[in-house]
């Protein structure tokens, strides 16, 4: 008889930490930083790209990033017709070399925190929740994020960046490091916060609790006082595809920004007391 049944073993403890992106998540609202640098640096090549071509693969690691702009039939083409060849990994190399410099030159032109940041982080603190981070940038990038972010109040207890595991975005490996770091009980303990896409991803590969950020990074894609400033009528049909996108990706929740995530926290909570999984 008790062959028939099956005991599953659920986590029904606190949330014990949150692990934040940093650009579009925490600051540099549009997560504008690299994007200018991907435009720059492709523009330096002789093949113009656009705003919206730079941003699709956002949250990839950098050099990974670069790979799949050239990856992308338009700017494939573009290439093509420049250099009569496809793009291959030497020009990768390259650009990414020239990207470096140009990233770290401009983090902090980008660095003031999104608005409710620090209160939300101190508030996850106050009921007892560490705070992890991940990012698509390398040591030396994030580095300068977490000068800029200490200087406004806002300091992780743990960050990992895309240089410190064997594979970035998409893959876990960051999120998991971050619960080594953090010393948590269990994955279904942590919840991962990110505006993009490949973010949300490796959240939910990690096992994780997942909340999106529609407004505030990649997906709308602007400075806070330019996305104030579009019509109404363009801002929620932005809005409401980057709710869609990010729920279809697997978003347990999704959000405007990181000031409006603490109900998205209780929820999570009163379903991991219910016995819920992510």
């Amino acid at each position: 008889m008790y062959n028939k049944f099956r005991h599953k073993r659920n986590y029904q403890g606190p949330i014990e930490a949150v692990i934040l992106d940093w650009a579009g998540t925490t600051m540099d609202h549009g997560c504008m930083a690299p994007a200018v640098v991907f435009v720059d640096v492709f523009e330096k090549e002789g093949v113009p790209i656009t705003m919206e071509e730079a941003r699709i693969p956002m949250g990839a690691r950098k050099d990974v990033h670069i790979k799949q702009i050239t990856e992308i039939d338009t700017v494939k083409k573009r290439w093509k017709e420049k250099f009569e060849r496809d793009p291959n990994q030497d020009d990768v190399n390259r650009m990414f070399q020239n990207f470096i410099p140009l990233q770290l030159e401009c983090l902090s032109n980008y660095s003031q925190l999104i608005p409710g940041t620090k209160k939300i982080v101190d508030e996850l603190k106050s009921r007892g929740m560490k705070i992890g981070s991940t990012t698509g940038y390398l040591t030396d990038m994030v580095k300068i994020n977490l000068e800029d972010g200490k200087k406004q109040g806002y300091e992780p207890d743990s960050t990992v960046c895309a240089s410190d595991v064997p594979q970035g975005r998409p893959y876990p490996y960051m999120c998991l490091l971050n619960a080594i770091n953090l010393g948590v009980t269990s994955v279904e303990a942590c919840v991962k916060v990110d505006d993009t896409i490949p973010g949300i991803k490796e959240g939910l590969n990690a096992g994780m609790w997942t909340i999106g950020l529609a407004t505030s990074g990649n997906e709308i894609g602007l400075p806070l006082d330019e996305m104030k400033a579009l019509p109404k009528a363009e801002f929620e049909t932005k809005r409401a595809k980057a709710y869609k996108k990010m729920y279809q990706c697997g978003a347990h929740y999704v959000v405007d920004s990181i000031a409006d995530m603490l109900p998205c926290i209780d929820s999570i909570q009163q379903r991991i007391n219910q016995g819920d999984r992510p």
